[in-house]
C-alpha cells in the first residue's frame, strides 16, 4: 500500500513509536525490507539516497519503478522516499517518477541557502501531493560513509524558525549520530532534542540510525523521533554473513544469504523502533 510521509508518520505519532527509513540500493535489499516489514506487521519507509547513484550502485529511473510497484503491492503501508537529495533537479526526476516523499538535504550549505532552496523542494512537492523532510544542523560524516566537517548540532530556536517558515513535514535534527559505522559509543544530546520536540509540531528524524543502542532509540522515540533511518549495519550485517560462507560458486547463493542476512537484521531493528 503506497502511501506519504506525511501519512506514515500519523501512525508513528499515533502509536509513539518510529518507523523504519531503509535504503534500497539493490534489490535484494528491497526484497529483505519488505518482507521485514510484512512478517512483523509495520509500515515502513523504503529509500533511494542520491548518493547511490553518484556512487554508480543503481541509477534512480530503475530502482525506483520497482520500489513503487513493489509498495503499490505490499500487504503494509509503505512510503517510497528520496534520502538526501542535493540537487532540486534530482528531486523533481524522483517526484516524476511517482516517489509519495523527498529530503532536500541542504546541510552543506549556508542556512539562508538551505531554507530558500528547502522552500523550493516544498513548493515543487506540493504539486505532486508529495511530503518533504528538511535538515537543519549536520552530522559531519556524509551519507557516502566518508567523512565529513565537524558536526553542527540543529539550534532548537532556530528549527522552530525554519520548519514554521517553510512548511516541511518532518525534520532531520542533528543531536549526535552519524553517518556510517561508529569507531565509538554516540553521545547523544537528549535535552537537546527535548527542546526541539517541545518547540516544532511536526515530527523528528534521526539519521544515522544504525548501532545506536536499544535504550537510546526508546529515549528519542519518547522525544518525538518519528523516522529513523537505518543502513549501514543491515548492509554489515550482509556482508558477514557472506564472508562466513565456503564453498560458493554461484552469485545467486551470495545473494539469497545477504538478502536473509539484511531481512533478519531489518525485522530486529523494527522491533526496537516499535
Amino acid at each position: 500500500m503506497l502511501v506519504s510521509l506525511k501519512e506514515i508518520l500519523k501512525i508513528a505519532e499515533a502509536k509513539k513509536v518510529a518507523i523504519g527509513a531503509f535504503n534500497t540500493p539493490n534489490l535484494e535489499s528491497l526484497l529483505a525490507i519488505l518482507d521485514a516489514a510484512e512478517k512483523t506487521n509495520m509500515p515502513v519507509i523504503i529509500m533511494h539516497a542520491q548518493v547511490h547513484e553518484e556512487m554508480k550502485l543503481v541509477r534512480l529511473d530503475y530502482i525506483g519503478e520497482i520500489m513503487l510497484l513493489m509498495a503499490d503491492k505490499a500487504k503494509v503501508p509503505v512510503c517510497v522516499h528520496l534520502d538526501h537529495g542535493t540537487d532540486l533537479a534530482y528531486i523533481k526526476q524522483a517526484l516524476d517518477i511517482g516517489f509519495t516523499s523527498v529530503m532536500y538535504d541542504g546541510s552543506e550549505l549556508s542556512p539562508e541557502e538551505n531554507y530558500a532552496n528547502t522552500c523550493v523542494a516544498v513548493e515543487l512537492a506540493a504539486r505532486y501531493g508529495a511530503s518533504v523532510e528538511a535538515e537543519m544542523g549536520s552530522m559531519g560524516a556524509r551519507e557516502s560513509g566518508g567523512e565529513g566537517g565537524d558536526s553542527v548540532y540543529t539550534d532548537p530556536e532556530q528549527a522552530k524558525v525554519f520548519s514554521e517558515n517553510t512548511g516541511i513535514d518532518a525534520l532531520a535534527c542533528a543531536f549526535g549520530t552519524a553517518h556510517g559505522l561508529y569507531l565509538k559509543t554516540p553521545q547523544l544530546d537528549f535535552p537537546r532534542l527535548e527542546k526541539i520536540n517541545e518547540l516544532l509540531d511536526i515530527p523528528l528524524v534521526m539519521h544515522g540510525g544504525s548501532g545506536v543502542s536499544e535504550e537510546d532509540y526508546k529515549k528519542v522515540i519518547e522525544r518525538g523521533i518519528r523516522k529513523i533511518n537505518y543502513y549501514t549495519y543491515s548492509a554489515k550485517a550482509a556482508g558477514t554473513a557472506v564472508a562466513a560462507m565456503k564453498d560458493t560458486t554461484f552469485f545467486h547463493d551470495i545473494a539469497t544469504v545477504a538478502k536473509e542476512a539484511i531481512q533478519a537484521d531489518i525485522e530486529n531493528a523494527i522491533r526496537m523502533f516499535s
